[in-house]
């Protein structure tokens, strides 16, 4: 299958990689039509989807034969129930297999999917619902998420229709799955001005929200093919090897580990469909149950796995083991090579593209160092003026005209939105947000998001490199460095700590000299935090980033109701 979109599948170095991957992009190119029944043409029962939910028992095995009959089907559903090219619909669906089914139904209608978290509340969803002009929903069926669904309807009345997965679908609602099995498995693809065009709108996704309200980040058809580096190149998944990524389908890390690079390179998507809250325990027995050759997770996940004794599982079967979410940390790194033998491998990207920049085949991994650019992209680390920085200069990570050459997988834009899309672009280049610094060896060393940047006493001090030290301290389970208004040094460092849960650390003012100390010790003294506080659990967005600028806003508040 990639060599209808690869020329060249293998480069002797990474300078080889950067300077000659081309992506071949056919002018009609859907991702339903031509990767799922694709490969079901090809071999009808060639493995797909392997999925298990939260009790463990049996593994539920799709193939692409499969998948491209279920997703016909729903394709006629929607049909029925008017669904046409340019609609919107909401997917509120957890890791059921129904994600993957209407993701690819909506693909071949030409339909615009949004995927969307379960952990959202009324609010967030007559938000989406307004903005996006969605006219179907499809949810799992959850009391809490269904209460918070109804009163979000009530409020909205432009949704149509509201269709529910689960078992036992309560009278008056519609039962997803029954209705599902009622229509063909036969699909007659649309022609003419109904077919999906390469670049009409194909999959909107919600940015993160660490400040303000989220933006909708649209991208077209070609998008699954900008993942092809994603998946092939550093999560090295294989052609029938099981690959996870441990994340939930409403946010963009699931088209980033979950369905497209994975699929067009053959792997067999293993998914976990857990309710309730995470458990790292459950976490690896679901992981050894697998067989996993290929697994991701955001930095959180790890935190939580290396606390636990991994000598209890089996990890003989995995080949690549892949981070990315928000830097990680040296300290993770180095305890889970320890406990388990596999390296982690960063990588670093957005909502609004693949992968920017990881750590792929060709060179040594430096801990702490997100990798070098990827091909598919020209970036480079600019000054505020726009010039490129030297080495050990911070800046920001730009891609270079990227609106004349619009590099594959890369958004078309912010959905409706003028401001945001003048913010982010200038002159044909498209601004990340994101800051960092390249070594000698060209590898990049990220920073943080531009207003993460603590100014204390002329010093730029990046929260992530205090998160780093902190980490390497056996009372820390996670922290999040922001900057706290001081009198003095304009801003001063703040740390926000969670406790290893049945430790013999106990919070307080010794734990703090403790913390203070070591950090001083590990990285430059300027940079410790003056300030210490101890709390249960951080503020994150519903995809698991940890939201610094809703620390910063209660300090504030609290600052503002103390004079």
């Amino acid at each position: 299958m990639l060599e209808k979109y690869l020329p060249r599948q293998e480069f002797s170095s990474y300078e080889d990689f950067r300077a000659n991957y081309r992506v071949c992009i056919p002018d009609h190119f859907n991702f339903a039509y031509d990767i799922v029944d694709g490969w079901a043409q090809l071999q009808d029962d060639k493995p797909a989807l392997a999925w298990i939910d939260d009790q463990q028992e049996e593994i539920s095995r799709y193939s692409f034969g499969d998948m491209k009959r279920l997703s016909n089907q729903a394709a006629n559903l929607f049909k029925a129930r008017g669904i046409v090219k340019g609609d919107t619909v909401l997917l509120l669906l957890k890791q059921r297999v129904e994600v993957w089914v209407c993701l690819l139904a909506l693909h071949k209608i030409g339909a615009i999917a949004i995927p969307a978290s379960f952990q959202l509340k009324s609010k967030d969803l007559v938000y989406r619902f307004q903005v996006a002009s969605v006219k179907m929903v499809i949810s799992v069926d959850d009391p809490d998420l269904l209460e918070s669904l109804d009163f979000a309807l009530s409020e909205y009345p432009g949704v149509q229709q509201t269709l529910l997965v689960g078992k036992d679908i309560p009278s008056g609602r519609v039962d997803f799955r029954k209705e599902l099995a009622t229509f063909s498995t036969d699909w007659q693809k649309p022609t003419g001005r109904d077919y999906p065009c390469l670049h009409d709108p194909m999959l909107i996704y919600f940015s993160s929200g660490t400040s303000g309200m989220p933006k909708m980040v649209l991208h077209d058809y070609t998008y699954p093919l900008g993942h092809i580096v994603t998946a092939k190149y550093w999560q090295c998944v294989q052609d029938g090897g099981l690959h996870m990524t441990a994340v939930d389908s409403g946010w963009a890390k699931f088209g980033w580990g979950k369905i497209y690079g994975q699929w067009i390179c053959g792997a067999v998507i293993a998914a976990y469909d857990f309710d309730g809250h995470f458990l790292a325990d459950k976490l690896l027995t679901v992981m050894q149950k697998f067989g996993l050759t290929t697994f991701c997770a955001p930095p959180t996940v790890y935190r939580f796995l290396i606390k636990k004794d991994l000598s209890h599982y089996d990890f003989s079967s995995l080949r690549q083991c892949s981070i990315a979410g928000e830097p990680l940390n040296p300290e993770v790194y180095n305890q889970w090579l320890q406990k388990t033998g596999r390296p982690l491998v960063e990588g670093f990207g957005q909502t609004e593209g693949s992968v920017l920049i990881a750590n792929f085949p060709w060179f040594e991994i430096k801990p702490g160092s997100t990798g070098k650019f990827s091909p598919v992209y020209d970036l480079q680390i600019l000054d505020e003026h726009g010039n490129p920085c030297e080495d050990g200069i911070v800046g920001k990570i730009v891609v270079r005209q990227a609106a004349q050459q619009r590099p594959v997988g890369l958004f078309r834009e912010y959905y409706l939105d003028r401001a945001a899309m003048s913010t982010s672009w200038s002159n044909g280049d498209y601004c990340t947000g994101d800051t960092a610094w390249r070594d000698e060896d060209g590898y990049i060393w990220f920073v943080g998001r531009d207003d993460d940047v603590i100014k204390s006493s002329g010093y730029r001090i990046g929260p992530f490199e205090v998160e780093s030290a902190l980490m390497e301290h056996p009372a820390v389970l996670e922290c999040a460095v922001t900057a706290f208004p001081d009198p003095v040094r304009g801003e001063a460092v703040k740390a926000t700590v969670v406790l290893v849960k049945d430790s013999s650390y106990e919070p307080g003012q010794e734990l703090v000299k403790m913390l203070q100390e070591h950090v001083k010790r590990v990285t430059a003294p300027y940079k410790y935090p003056r300030l210490i506080e101890f709390v249960e659990a951080l503020p994150k967005t519903t995809s698991g980033k940890i939201r610094r600028q809703a620390i910063r806003t209660a300090d504030l508040e609290k600052l503002s109701s103390s004079h």
